[in-house]
């Protein structure tokens, strides 16, 4: 047979096994009919029952299963998740308003956890536990020095009330173990509460958690108490957490019938919340701080506020969450969280932004077109316009946007300032003066006593020269720059270490707080601007 015949019969050859190995195909039965019927998710289970049957190796129908589930919420909407069991837990946790564990907060300055408080009452402080405590050990696993992610450490100090930890610290250079039993530990959602001046209250509110209303009554009740007249009601950085604390902080301010919010979806009636006019502080001045990380049930005060003319927003345009979230709980532990409905503010407005590709990098965007620093680049839909109460006009379609916009300040990175934030120079530094002067400082709970204090220290010499121990010297005029910016900043952090803890932190760090300064100088009420 010639070199031709020889190649035509290999073709032939070939064509005829494809063929016959079509045709077996289709008569065993892999051809399977799918008639466009896309109802039950028909074609779904289709093709993953196929996968059971047929796949060549075995299969991990866990992670099959959560795969699938996790491509079909992503077609969905940003905030349509599933959440694996561990992941579900924490989630819960982190709105529960407590959790179980040693009861402590720490920072990780020097790649080393250093305790920043102990909770009062709690497991740590009946162990011995201290402010300044450096965390080498927890149980047998070393953390310090070995480049141990803080959420890790986090989670092998936690555990379930009643089960034991060893964590072994290092205190003033001798290492002392200290056996603990975990227990519930109280998380507080208002950060700060304290008078900025003989009438102006201030309350930082960081999550919506299941006590948050609680603790905002805790802390308006005491500050009423000490003259308060107008609040300053910061939920930068709030990104939201439980809706019925947010309606019932707004029905604190709101006088009786007015709108808080309505929600509706595909699935869900339109539901109205209004308020019942029983709120205790229906008549003080209000102003509300919110930010690009401001969301969701946040924004929904927000929105209650402004729509209804009760008080002024003060900062920059919030983050655009306008989606409600039900929690369906699998008994394996598993859950996801499926948008349902929308909410609108009482005039009407979705504030959910658009499901853009680069959804997740919004406010990166923010800052490179300019918003963050020029109030006329924020992007608002004017498309369709919404009233307030009194006729104002306000937009919908991505965030609240402030009554009064405050930009980002970037005049004050100087390259100086730059530097030692990568180093954590002044978190570093803050720790070094607590080991320094942990006995005074450790024992004060006045904030008059602490400020008189702390200016006797001479923090800017001393930082000056540890920045220098570091390598880092500000060139000539750089210091002068960064002194006004930098030392409110090493006073709030030094000062945390003290029994004031959170409260002197902003104390301190109110001076060159932008936002708070235009809150305070600013009216509280829409009618005077």
């Amino acid at each position: 047979m010639n070199k031709g015949n020889a190649l035509l019969a290999a073709l032939l050859g070939i064509i005829i096994g494809v063929c016959a190995t079509l045709v077996f195909y289709r008569y065993a039965g892999y051809e399977k009919k799918f008639d466009g019927d896309y109802s039950g998710w028909r074609k779904l289970n289709l093709i993953l029952q196929q996968i059971e049957s047929n796949y060549v190796d075995t299969i991990d129908m866990e992670k099959m299963t959560d795969a699938a589930v996790e491509a079909a919420l992503h077609e969905l909407d940003p905030h349509s998740i599933y959440l694996p069991p561990v992941e579900l837990e924490e989630s819960n946790v982190q709105l529960a308003g407590n959790f179980e564990g040693i009861g402590i907060q720490f920072n990780v300055p020097n790649d080393t956890a250093v305790v920043l408080s102990v909770i009062p009452g709690g497991p740590s402080e009946k162990a011995g536990l201290v402010q300044g405590d450096r965390i080498l050990k927890v149980d047998d696993t070393v953390i310090a020095g070995v480049k141990t992610p803080q959420d890790s450490m986090v989670m092998l100090m936690k555990g379930p009330a009643g089960s034991k930890v060893k964590i072994t610290v290092s205190r003033d250079g001798t290492e002392i173990p200290f056996d603990i039993t975990r227990d519930k530990i109280p998380l507080k959602s208002v950060d700060a509460a304290f008078m900025l001046n003989d009438t102006t209250g201030y309350i930082r509110l960081s999550k919506f958690s299941r006590t948050t209303y609680t603790d905002f009554q805790k802390a308006a009740t005491k500050l009423a108490g000490e003259g308060m007249k107008r609040l300053v009601f910061d939920l930068r950085d709030n990104s939201g957490g439980y809706l019925d604390q947010a309606l019932l902080l707004c029905n604190e301010f709101l006088r009786k019938g007015d709108m808080i919010v309505y929600m509706e979806g595909l699935h869900r009636d339109r539901e109205e919340f209004k308020a019942d006019g029983q709120g205790s502080f229906q008549d003080i001045g209000l102003s509300v701080l919110i930010n690009e990380n401001s969301a969701s049930s946040s924004e929904i005060f927000a929105g209650a506020i402004q729509d209804n003319d009760r008080g002024v927003i003060v900062g920059r345009r919030s983050f655009g969450k306008g989606l409600v979230q039900e929690p369906i709980n699998f008994t394996d532990g598993s859950g996801i969280r499926l948008t349902v409905s929308r909410f609108y503010t009482p005039a009407g407005r979705c504030i959910q932004k658009p499901y853009s590709s680069d959804y997740a990098y919004d406010i990166i965007e923010r800052y490179a077109h300019g918003e963050m620093t020029d109030v006329d680049s924020i992007k608002i839909d004017k498309s369709v316009e919404y009233h307030t109460v009194s006729g104002r006009k306000v937009y919908g379609g991505g965030g609240i946007v402030p009554d009064i916009f405050v930009p980002v300040d970037t005049t004050r990175a100087t390259d100086f300032y730059i530097q030692c934030n990568r180093k954590a120079e002044q978190m570093r530094f803050a720790a070094a003066m607590f080991d320094r002067y942990r006995d005074s400082l450790s024992s004060i709970d006045d904030f008059s006593e602490l400020k008189e204090y702390i200016d006797g220290l001479g923090l800017d010499r001393k930082f000056l020269q540890f920045a220098a121990n570091d390598g880092i010297v500000p060139a000539e005029g750089e210091w002068e720059k960064s002194e006004p910016y930098m030392m409110p900043q090493l006073e709030a952090l030094v000062g945390r270490y003290s029994k004031l803890d959170d409260e002197a932190f902003y104390r301190f760090y109110l001076e060159i707080d932008d936002a708070i300064g235009v809150a305070v100088d600013s009216p509280s009420s829409v009618a005077a601007l």
